[in-house]
């Protein structure tokens, strides 16, 4: 049982407790194998609980060197007590100087004490001591977040100007580049808001117009990425030519957030809008020329679509693809049995074989197929054959050849696109 005998306000600063008569600093770092909290004791002396009673500072700079051994314990090691220990005289009792020696010999957690308001330059130039004349007992996770964030674009060369982080701010990623951007004028310095939204009227400018569908290949929600770079390079070279002295950490976010935004749209769009906006809408009215039609995938799974239903054959299948599709579900295929035609797609290789009965089977015999194989380039590719299909059949698909019906000669033509 621990009796507490000093603790702060702020429930993650080390406490000293009383176990079994004697005095030990407690404190909670890490997790172990089930990701619940790590706490830590080690042995302590009365003069060390006076100053650290009195003393933020010090409490604070003795709390950021423990810190690393409790991460060197990991999920399941010891606390190494004889070096927790060794740390209490050099920290809490020890002329400044002395403390600011130590701490460019040892490691310790310097987010820490920036978060509890540590001067970061002070802190930089290793004069620990006064850099925690600042310090605060409430924590600031935010302000150790930026500085780290800072230093992570200083360690690979990247520097801001104040447009340059206002931007970032703006998009919600100047703490965290791989989060999705999002729009947030609040977190901007007014001064610069204008600056930064003629920046981002820039982006829309050069990405009106422009959309990014969805590829069913990879998923409900996934998107085309030729689409996705067709608007990033749009955008980025639209505003490093007005803005030429914005950093690329900028330029980039910018453009990600044009992008992130339209594929969202895409996403909440139903398949058929998504179809017509791609302008594959030509399989509905009076010229479609298919009135029932199968789909199959790789593992036997079929689904009918018929002419007088509420969906364009495109969107149906698109759906049954996003639905389908998977690392070890790479083949579709559209056939129209009436017409004896249908078309493979085979995600996998970025090509597709269009299939045609040159004779049916009789009396027992196997029936005559005529197998021609094409090149695919990417999901718009894709998109173009299945909307020409749908409308008029292989007959269709002539004008989006080559067709090769030797399977030799087509794989020396899918290997010499893939060496390119």
């Amino acid at each position: 049982m621990n009796d507490i005998v000093f603790t702060r306000t702020s429930g993650w600063i080390p406490s000293v407790v009383r176990e079994d008569g004697e005095l030990k600093l407690m404190l909670g770092a890490g997790a172990d194998a089930n990701h619940e909290p790590r706490t830590f004791t080690f042995s302590i002396g009365e003069a060390h609980l006076a100053v650290i009673r009195e003393d933020l500072a010090r409490h604070l700079l003795l709390w950021s060197a423990v810190l690393p051994l409790c991460d060197a314990a990991g999920t399941r090691g010891r606390l190494d007590e004889n070096a927790a220990v060794a740390l209490l005289d050099p920290i809490l009792l020890a002329a400044p100087a002395d403390v600011d020696a130590l701490f460019r010999r040892i490691r310790w957690d310097r987010n820490r004490l920036i978060a509890h308001g540590a001067d970061i330059g002070l802190l930089e130039r290793g004069q620990v001591c006064a850099a925690m004349r600042t310090a605060t007992e409430t924590p600031d996770g935010k302000r150790a977040q930026e500085y780290r964030a800072d230093r992570l674009r200083a360690e690979r060369g990247a520097v801001l100007g104040p447009l340059d982080a206002a931007i970032l701010r703006y998009t919600g990623q100047y703490l965290h580049g791989a989060t999705v951007p999002r729009r947030m004028p609040d977190a901007v310095d007014p001064a610069l808001l204008p600056r930064v939204m003629r920046v981002i009227a820039t982006a829309e400018q050069a990405s009106a117009g422009m959309r990014i569908g969805r590829d069913p290949r990879r998923g409900k929600r996934a998107t085309d990425r030729s689409d996705w770079d067709r608007m990033t390079t749009a955008v980025e070279a639209a505003v490093r030519r007005a803005h030429p002295e914005l950093a690329d950490d900028a330029v980039r976010t910018v453009s990600v957030l044009m992008c992130s935004e339209a594929a969202d749209r895409s996403r909440s769009t139903p398949m058929e809008d998504d179809e017509e906006a791609a302008g594959h809408r030509a399989d509905v009215g009076g010229s479609a020329r298919k009135t029932a039609l199968s789909f199959t995938d790789d593992k036997g799974v079929e689904k009918k679509w018929l002419r007088d239903g509420p969906r364009t054959a495109a969107a149906e299948f698109w759906e049954f693809v996003a639905d389908r599709s998977a690392g070890d579900n790479e083949v579709f295929t559209i056939e129209d049995e009436e017409m004896g035609e249908g078309i493979q797609l085979h995600f996998y290789a970025d090509s597709i074989a269009r299939v045609t009965t040159l004779r049916e089977g009789v009396g027992g015999s196997d029936p005559e197929y005529r197998v021609e194989y094409s090149l695919v380039d990417g999901i718009g590719g894709y998109r173009n054959l299945v909307s020409a299909f749908v409308r008029g059949g292989c007959a269709a698909l002539e004008q989006h050849g080559p067709w090769m019906p030797d399977v030799a000669e087509f794989e020396r033509a899918r290997r010499r696109r893939n060496a390119r």
